[in-house]
């Protein structure tokens, strides 16, 4: 019997929590070694809990990227179902990355660790954003002062820009979890979101780096059809936005921003998919979808109400 017939497997699901902006989608996409979660210099960039699949030799990590959790999420419905799909995680959760900027702790950071006390689960503080101190003889003090607020199972500095300290993050958190007798996921599988989710989020990527403060988060992305041939995938979206000024300035003067965020957008697709890509992209007024609790279950795209195509 072969040495690899003995060899002990681990896999379990990791939450990857913390505030707006500690680049935790950027950290899933560095270990991932392609983008499956959309970042943006924005808050509220990611909207839904996302799912990648990890694989290494010793077993599989199945890590859940999340909205950045917010204290006070304010009345909107959708504030709050994304503190619902971020703390929602934690259930799903053996192990979960905490993961703070480099030299920086606020009340937002203090809350979301309360919500992790009552939990329950392991927790390892990632501390990102280590490439971004001018001094790095700042983080020993601050590492000090992290492991007097909770007990950690691990606190790991990285860099999830340029790569620093990311993969033994990755390696020292297979051990926390179960062992299992074999890999739950096909080795080849990158998430459980379907291909027709994952455009949307990179059409609504393109939305939240091309525009200003206020429209990006008035927008939303629906896939009217996704047509998958040999040659060639033809995907159809609809942008959503609320007020009729708002899709004058999603479509700009002559249709040019609407052109350069679908163009930018079919890019990032055909990479994922390997393939060439037709992308059309409309605009519609739809008042008040943020706080329209059905649309916004819509938008998680339940596959069982997708046309078949």
């Amino acid at each position: 019997m072969s040495d690899d017939a003995h060899q002990i497997l681990h896999a379990g699901h990791i939450a990857i929590v913390g505030r707006p902006n500690v680049g935790k989608s950027t950290l899933l996409n560095r270990l991932l070694g392609q983008k499956l979660s959309i970042t943006a210099d924005k808050p509220q960039t990611t909207r839904h809990r996302i799912l990648g699949v990890l694989d290494r030799p010793e077993g599989q990590i199945a890590l859940l990227d999340t909205p950045g959790i917010h204290r006070m999420p304010g009345k909107r419905a959708l504030n709050q179902s994304l503190n619902r799909a971020a703390l929602g995680a934690l259930a799903e959760a053996d192990l979960v990355w905490f993961v703070v900027m480099a030299d920086r702790w606020d009340d937002e950071d203090g809350y979301i660790l309360e919500s992790l006390r009552r939990e329950g689960r392991p927790v390892m503080l990632v501390i990102n954003m280590i490439d971004r101190l001018n001094d790095r003889a700042r983080l020993l003090p601050f590492l000090e002062k992290m492991g007097r607020l909770h007990d950690f199972v691990e606190m790991f500095p990285v860099s999830a820009l340029k790569g620093d300290n990311a993969e033994r993050l990755a390696e020292s958190s297979l051990r926390y979890l179960p062992e299992v007798d074999a890999k739950p996921f096909a080795e080849d599988q990158l998430t459980d979101r379907s291909m027709r989710f994952v455009s949307a989020e990179f059409i609504r990527e393109q939305i939240m780096r091309s525009l200003g403060e206020e429209v990006p988060y008035a927008a939303a992305v629906t896939i009217d059809h996704f047509e998958e041939r040999p040659t060639l995938t033809r995907i159809g979206a609809t942008i959503w936005v609320e007020r009729d000024g708002q899709k004058a300035i999603m479509i700009g003067r002559g249709g040019e921003r609407l052109k350069s965020i679908g163009s930018q957008a079919r890019k990032s697709i055909e990479t994922l998919l390997d393939t060439k890509v037709f992308l059309e992209l409309w605009v519609k007024v739809r008042a008040g979808w943020q706080d329209d609790p059905r649309f916004l279950r819509q938008l998680e795209m339940d596959e069982s109400r997708w046309p078949k195509t």
